[in-house]
């Protein structure tokens, strides 16, 4: 991977603007840098940033409908009607669904919840699905991650006297549902304060207004944020403002309390001996949960996340673990297909966009292989399937290009579409897919920049590694949880040299484990460089390179830190 290094110098200015914050919270200078990044200046600032509280979360009935929303549901209680939590099958349906279906257990028993078949019924509201509802004796749907879009299943719903609560993050259109209420931040007649809240996010902000109309005490609210968190890693959604409250909080609880059915989940990925962060949500914990509705259905992920026995919970989790394994074989197989695919795409040099289409593709992986495509083309990506005779797909953006927008140009084309600035999900007809593909490059050729499609490293500060010490590092950690708007701050060394003992280390002999030090102090570094083993013939000379890297803890050395190296550029 060939990286491009972007490094801004700070101006005298604002050097000394840093300087003054990072003195005022009694920290190292480049983070009063990375705070000013951040938009955080004032001490009341940092300090609400660095130690999150629950009671900076806004009042829930800000939202627009939560009033209407919290009297329907009271009196659905108050007549003893049969109420359904309904939620997409990912993770941020499956946990939206678990959160709002356990809360409200504890007070109310004639409830059920409802998660689509992917294959049968696709995203979102289904007529299956409100059919089920009616049969069922439901008067009341309250429904979790999808819904903004529904609106002729939901006027299908009131034909039959099932009221809908919608409670969505996803962008709506000018039409909306005929539901009872909708709960959505991205409305544009919104006046709530923030907008980026996940699908759990909102089903959280829901209980939390149900609890203050009944009374009830917000550290009841407490057990959930555990689910919080896996959301909101998993959705990738901003870590600033209420979602970095309830990771926050949603991961000291996972660390120290979650719930039977985390916990199995835990276990089962081997994370049990250590402290958890939002990359293991990322890539263990999350992967996991999404595999049940991959594969199979999402029910069972809910019914892993609802669980109160452990035993039980542990058996669930095995079972979707084994999901997960089915999942990364297809995906590994599609993987290389999709590749094989665009390597044989005749103009792919001069192509801003990429949309590949193969009927055989497995429907529940399409948005992993995107997302892969994305990664090693750094184009906006479409992969779709074919799916009862439609075309279904999933869109995957690059930094700064909003892929939502570019699937929206072409909805004159398309079935269905939903999604947000980085991912999305579509159908169609298959016959307007080569249309569809034309259209989308044409979006992407007037909308993206040069830059967007090039692997770029956005370094935040160059170092010394005097700097970097144990202290340093405790400092660093303050930023936590790291995602999209507080990323990971990436640190640059210039002229650094092999210390003598580095060495070629993996089962393949791919990664380099490095001892490395500068030309301005003795101080000896540890380093580990994944999948960088082409670099050590060069490292070995004793001829100077520059490092672009992280920070983290060594685990087998608590108390002393490694870069993890991202980047090694040979000086020249």
């Amino acid at each position: 991977m060939q990286y491009k290094w972007k490094y801004v110098k700070p101006s005298p200015e604002a050097t000394a603007e840093a300087e003054e914050v990072a003195q005022r919270a009694g920290i190292h200078p480049v983070f009063g840098k990375l705070l000013l990044d951040r938009g955080i200046r004032e001490p009341q600032e940092v300090k609400r940033f660095f130690k999150p509280q629950l009671t900076d979360l806004h009042d829930p009935f800000l939202m627009n409908d939560m009033q209407r929303a919290v009297g329907r549901l009271n009196d659905a209680m108050a007549h003893k009607e049969r109420v359904m939590i309904y939620g997409d099958y990912d993770v941020d349906g499956c946990t939206a669904v678990a959160l709002v279906y356990k809360f409200l257990l504890q007070y109310y028993a004639n409830l059920d919840y409802y998660i689509p078949d992917r294959y049968e019924e696709g995203y979102g509201i289904s007529k299956k699905g409100v059919d089920f509802a009616y049969e069922t004796g439901v008067k009341l749907i309250i429904v979790l991650d999808c819904g903004i879009k529904a609106v002729e299943e939901i006027a299908y719903a009131k034909d039959l006297g099932i009221d809908f609560i919608i409670c969505d993050h996803h962008v709506p259109d000018a039409v909306l549902p005929p539901a009872v209420a909708i709960l959505n931040p991205k409305r544009t007649d919104n006046h709530y304060p923030y907008d980026h809240l996940s699908g759990c996010g909102g089903g959280f902000k829901r209980m939390q207004a149900f609890a203050v109309s009944n009374g009830i005490e917000f550290n009841k609210l407490m057990e959930l944020l555990d689910l919080c968190a896996v959301s909101i890693a998993s959705d990738i959604v901003p870590i600033m403002g209420e979602n970095r409250i309830l990771a926050w909080h949603g991961l000291r609880r996972l660390n120290s309390n979650p719930s039977v059915g985390l916990q199995a989940i835990i276990e089962v990925c081997g994370l049990s001996e250590r402290e958890l962060t939002l990359n293991d949500i990322i890539f263990k914990i999350g992967p996991r949960i999404n595999a049940s509705g991959r594969i199979q259905n999402g029910k069972e992920a809910v019914k892993l996340l609802v669980e109160q026995d452990y035993s039980a919970a542990v058996e669930i989790a095995e079972r979707i673990n084994l999901f997960n394994e089915m999942r990364k074989d297809i995906d590994k197989q599609m993987t290389e297909q999709a590749v094989n695919h665009v390597k044989e795409m005749p103009d792919l040099e001069d192509r801003k966009s990429i949309v590949v289409f193969n009927k055989e593709w497995h429907k529940g992986v399409i948005g992993i292989v995107a997302s892969r495509l994305t990664e090693q083309y750094y184009r906006p990506v479409v992969v779709l399937t074919e799916s009862e005779g439609v075309a279904t797909g999933s869109a995957r953006s690059v930094s700064g290009f909003d892929v939502y927008g570019a699937v929206r140009s072409c909805a004159d084309l398309l079935d269905n579409f939903g999604g947000h600035t980085y991912a999305a999900g579509l159908s169609m007809r298959v016959e307007n897919v080569p249309e569809f593909a034309r259209r989308f490059e044409e979006y992407a050729e007037s909308h993206i920049l040069d830059e967007q499609m090039e692997a770029t490293l956005e370094v935040d500060a160059v170092l010394d590694f005097s700097d970097i010490t144990f202290d340093f590092y405790r400092q660093l950690r303050k930023f936590a949880p790291f995602g999209p708007d507080n990323a990971r701050p990436t640190f640059c060394t210039h002229r650094v040299y092999d210390y003598g003992t580095s060495k070629v280390v993996g089962r393949g002999q791919e990664h380099i484990k490095l001892e490395l030090v500068d030309n301005k102090s003795n101080t000896v570094m540890n380093g580990i460089a994944f999948g960088q083993s082409s670099q050590a013939r060069y490292i070995k000379t004793k001829r100077a390179f520059d490092i672009c890297y992280s920070i983290e803890e060594n685990t087998h050395k608590r108390g002393e830190v490694q870069l993890q190296i991202v980047d090694i550029k040979p000086c020249e």
